[in-house]
């Protein structure tokens, strides 16, 4: 079994558990900035201990299918259970793509929590070896060349199963030209495992 294997096993099992929790406390986050105007803090001795464990998630907040806020962490450095509610946060009201969430968009909004592996350094020999060994719809990729980076988590294969476009809207997100190649290009690959539900799906906190 390799490393994402393993990842890919445990985290749906937490997923299967604690998903709905994890969904609870992102809107919680939300709802209590929508409230109060400051960020949520966050009770550990409250929540079940594998949520404690570090791990890196982003959070993904739609309305009628578009986008609304995405933001995450790309390498885990808190526990889970924080990363959750601060990127829900983020997601609703710090996105520079969009201004903060309103009290009155709250029931349409759809949420998604994707849980990142650890990145790992993508091996090729050139532009052609990259694109055989880039899995498609499996892949969540980082790109890296003059002083850009970015992100596309595996999601965004729904948008753009072509492995070409993916990559060269990726590009485009980095700051680079959509056709941009060079010997400096490097590359990370990770898996995610997610839940999501309707804003009005998700229960309260307990």
């Amino acid at each position: 079994m390799t490393d994402h294997d393993d990842f890919a096993v445990k985290t749906h099992a937490l997923l299967d558990t604690y998903g709905d929790l994890m969904l609870s406390l992102a809107k919680a986050s939300i709802v209590y900035t929508l409230d109060h105007g400051e960020p949520a803090g966050v009770n550990l001795e409250t929540l079940p201990v594998p949520l404690h464990d570090i791990g890196g998630c982003f959070v993904t907040l739609r309305t009628h299918a578009q986008l609304r806020g995405c933001i995450g962490s790309p390498e885990a450095w808190r526990p889970l259970a924080t990363d959750v509610v601060g990127n829900a946060n983020r997601a609703a009201f710090h996105d520079p793509r969009f201004g903060p969430l309103q009290s009155e968009e709250t029931q349409a909004l759809d949420v998604h929590i994707s849980v990142l592996s650890p990145s790992q350094p993508f091996a090729f020999a050139d532009q052609a070896d990259f694109f055989a060994k880039l899995r498609s719809g499996t892949d969540g990729l980082v790109i890296e060349d003059l002083g850009k980076r970015a992100l596309f988590l595996p999601s965004v294969w729904d948008q753009l199963p072509d492995p070409q476009k993916f990559v060269a809207h990726l590009k485009i997100k980095a700051g680079l030209t959509q056709d941009h190649w060079s010997d400096t290009f490097k590359a990370w690959r990770f898996i995610a495992s997610g839940c999501g539900a309707k804003w009005a799906d998700i229960a309260p906190l307990p």
